[in-house]
């Protein structure tokens, strides 16, 4: 009996069957983070990590075993107003010199629907570790990208972060402590 079991698991490993997970780099262009927050009650301002790196690992027959890994260089957030910037750049907030990171390391994923999913995982930002959920949905997995011919997939996820538990909740509650997170990337095939 176990010779028989692993005769068939190595003739489905031969043809393909078990299918392990493919690594997708992200698009540095089409890939954004987008985040909010309120500002004394009278506004929404917004904020934009682009251009960063990272690598999906993903399993379309198996979601689950599927695994994100993200960075993005602090000094990279665009705020639209220098002057802002410069004040998160400050000690008020994240202190933050170059080559201070934001990293996203998934630690497990629970598939909630045809093509949606909860990613955990370590959000690592200002010295701080904490876990953060993701809300994820595939927009689109395909065989051929229509300009480039390779295999592409696209994610949106949503979550809402406390800045107080990452050391940057200065002037809090009156600037909101939670911040909204949209996230929408594009990723290939890794060579």
């Amino acid at each position: 009996m176990k010779q028989t079991l692993i005769a068939a698991t190595l003739a489905l490993t031969a043809t393909g069957a078990l299918a392990a997970p493919q690594d997708y780099t992200l698009d540095p262009g089409h890939s954004q983070v987008v985040f909010s927050y309120n500002h004394l009650g009278f506004s929404t301002t917004y904020g934009m990590f682009s251009g960063f790196e990272g690598v999906i690992s993903f399993d379309a027959e198996d979601p689950a075993a599927s695994s994100v890994n993200v960075s993005m260089p602090l000094m990279s957030m665009m705020t639209g107003w220098e002057k802002r910037f410069e004040h998160f750049m400050s000690e008020d907030f994240f202190g933050a010199s170059e080559g201070d990171m934001v990293t996203f390391t998934s630690t497990g994923i629970e598939v909630t629907g045809d093509n949606t999913a909860n990613i955990t995982g370590d959000l690592s930002m200002n010295g701080v570790t904490k876990s953060v959920t993701l809300d994820a949905k595939l927009n689109q997995s395909l065989e051929a990208h229509p300009m480039n011919g390779k295999p592409w997939v696209g994610f949106d996820a949503t979550t809402t972060l406390l800045r107080s538990d990452f050391g940057v909740d200065k002037f809090a509650p009156y600037v909101s402590d939670e911040i909204d997170v949209k996230i929408s990337i594009e990723a290939g095939q890794a060579e």
